[in-house]
């Protein structure tokens, strides 16, 4: 906005500038032209004033050298023929003597070399002509100049309107650039964020709709996060109330089934509680070390795959592969994907774990040895090959986009499920 403002400006001006500079060079040339001219008829009629009071040849030819001396070009052409003084033209028949002695008026006439004034003049021996000159170096004189001063004011006046365009400019764009920050900031989650008030009043203004705007937000969204939060929390009870009924349940068989139900049920009311309970995350571009938090959660479940006699491998690499999410964030994903395995595959299916480090991105990979549930509807809420409610897979699908990843689901070489989640790397 500001460079196509200063643009603006700047060809306005100049055009506005070149208008004016050109008649005024034309002007400045012809007064320049003028003052000549006007200088050599001076010139002509003080000789034709002289020659007209003396009355010999030799008084003439004084008073032709005394004004020769001071810088004048002029000469006499005398009635017998004869000339006193610089020569202009040659030859006693010109067009402009012979028409000066005929028509006995003074003119002004355009030459080659540049201008020359006629004056005739009556004597007692008949029309004698004077004749004064200017070349066109005198015609100029001062006119360069004079065009370098008015081209060097109109480049200082071109220059000047650009850099208040700029500054002005400057004003407007400054505000709207620090709008489009601040709303990025609260597009990558920061809701403390909030726009200055500065610039024009259309700026504060827009400054003020966004500010509320991102109020709205918060409100609407930490009123969404209590709802579900207090949904769960409402849950939980009955879910309790379940599982004691269950322990009444006569019939053995029966009862695992129903105890294996409401175990699924009160996980899946746990994590709606601990996503409504997430904060929102921060503005700064957040990143973490996959390897270590793989490596960490690999960790913790490996106890639960040794007691249930699980073949539990992790491949990692063996340096920092930084992700654009936060460690809490990449926890949660592998806490689901390794969740999903144990809770829908039997004991003693194998696990693998690995985490690929590419140039331009991250790809982890979860793969299980059971019967597995391959399906691409398996990523959207409430649906799953294994009977579950794919919240988990949600979940996952959901904070791999959040961080501009996808994630795919398989066959995998155990002959089970295999969950890719592909990861820009951070900073790409």
């Amino acid at each position: 906005m500001r460079r196509q403002i200063t643009w603006l400006v700047a060809a306005t001006t100049s055009a506005v500038v070149v208008a004016f500079i050109v008649p005024l060079c034309v002007l400045v040339a012809g007064i320049a032209e003028d003052r000549a001219t006007n200088r050599a008829r001076e010139q002509a009629q003080s000789v034709a004033t002289v020659v007209a009071s003396v009355d010999t040849e030799a008084e003439v030819r004084q008073a032709v050298a005394l004004f020769t001396a001071q810088g004048m070009r002029v000469v006499v052409h005398t009635p017998s023929g004869g000339t006193i003084g610089t020569e202009i033209s040659a030859g006693d028949e010109q067009e402009d003597v012979q028409r000066a002695r005929v028509q006995r008026t003074s003119f002004t006439q355009r030459t080659e070399s540049g201008v020359d004034v006629v004056v005739p003049v009556q004597t007692e021996a008949g029309i004698t002509v004077v004749e004064s000159s200017v070349t066109d170096a005198e015609l100029r004189e001062g006119v360069t100049r004079a065009w370098l001063t008015i081209c060097a004011l109109g480049l200082l006046l071109v220059l000047a309107a650009i850099l208040i365009a700029w500054r002005l400019g400057r004003r407007t764009s400054v505000p709207v650039v620090h709008l489009a920050e601040v709303a990025h900031r609260i597009r990558l989650g920061d809701h403390d964020a909030r726009a200055p008030v500065e610039g024009p009043p259309e700026t504060v203004e827009l400054a003020h709709a966004l500010n509320q705007l991102a109020d709205r937000i918060d409100s609407l969204v930490a009123a969404e996060r209590e709802s579900v939060a207090d949904l769960g929390h409402r849950l939980r009870t009955p879910v309790t109330a379940l599982r004691i009924d269950t322990d009444l349940v006569g019939d053995a068989e029966l009862a695992g089934r129903l105890r294996g139900h409401v175990d699924e049920l009160q996980r899946s009311v746990d994590a709606v509680v601990r996503e409504a309970r997430r904060p929102l995350r921060t503005a700064l571009p957040v990143a973490c070390d996959a390897t270590e938090v793989v490596r960490a959660r690999s960790d913790f479940w490996e106890p639960l795959a040794q007691d249930q006699e699980r073949a539990f491998d992790v491949v990692v690499p063996g340096h920092a592969c930084l992700v654009p999410l936060a460690p809490e964030d990449l926890g949660d994903v592998v806490d689901v994907l390794l969740d999903n395995v144990f809770a829908h595959t039997p004991e003693g299916a194998s696990v693998l774990v690995s985490l690929t480090d590419g140039r331009a991105e991250r790809v982890l990979t979860v793969s299980d040895g059971g019967p597995g549930a391959v399906a691409a509807d398996a990523v959207r809420r409430g649906t799953s090959g294994s009977g579950s409610t794919g919240l988990g897979l949600d979940i996952v699908h959901r904070v791999a986009e959040s961080a501009g990843g996808s994630v795919r689901l398989g066959s995998s070489v155990l002959g089970g499920l295999e969950v890719t989640v592909r990861l820009p790397a951070a900073g790409t």
